[in-house]
């Protein structure tokens, strides 16, 4: 079974997914088990809004823009119906999920959950490396929000040395003008 993607306006194309996450059938609902997660912090979200959207309009504050009269209950409906629309969604990925898992027929032991003392890494899968080392502490998130800020500082740098760039070469030919002129 392929992993079922979201019914959300903010599914992910084929073409931005990391290959690693295309690369075999495990790696795919591994994936869509990410996206899950994702459906079930939206579920949250749309259900904390629309109770909000339940209470009375004289408790609104003025900062939470909340719509008022009729468009209050279109507001409403509109958010109810896609909470029911992810939950579907989160029940199909889960049964497939769970069917993967049996037809791979995995080893009950591989499933059981790890010892109490085991202390997962913060942000996602890691490997495991040398003690001591401070990278090893560090899984492949961490890595990937690491290299992603690297990116952006070389970026915001480039722009800047080229701007630099551009105003040294105006005001240089700013210069031979008034040359020019005297």
């Amino acid at each position: 079974m392929a992993p079922q993607p979201s019914n959300t306006s903010q599914a992910t194309p084929e073409t931005q997914i990391d290959p690693i996450w295309v690369s075999s059938r495990t790696a795919r609902q591994i994936y869509a088990l990410g996206e899950v997660e994702k459906d079930i912090s939206r579920l949250l979200s749309l259900a904390g809004s629309s109770i909000q959207l339940l209470t009375l309009p004289q408790t609104d504050k003025p900062e939470d823009h909340m719509p008022q009269g009729d468009e209050r209950s279109e507001q409403f409906v509109m958010e109810v119906s896609e909470y029911f629309e992810r939950l579907d969604s989160v029940h199909i990925a889960m049964r497939s999920s769970l069917a993967h898992i049996r037809q791979a027929r995995f080893a009950h032991s591989t499933i059981n959950a790890p010892e109490s003392h085991l202390v997962p890494t913060p942000l996602g899968v890691g490997l495991r490396g040398q003690e001591g080392d401070p990278a090893a502490a560090r899984g492949f998130q961490e890595e990937r929000v690491e290299r992603d800020a690297w990116k952006g500082v070389l970026d915001a740098l480039t722009r800047i040395k080229h701007a630099r760039d551009e105003e040294a070469v105006r005001n240089q030919s700013e210069g031979e003008e008034e040359e020019m002129q005297m």
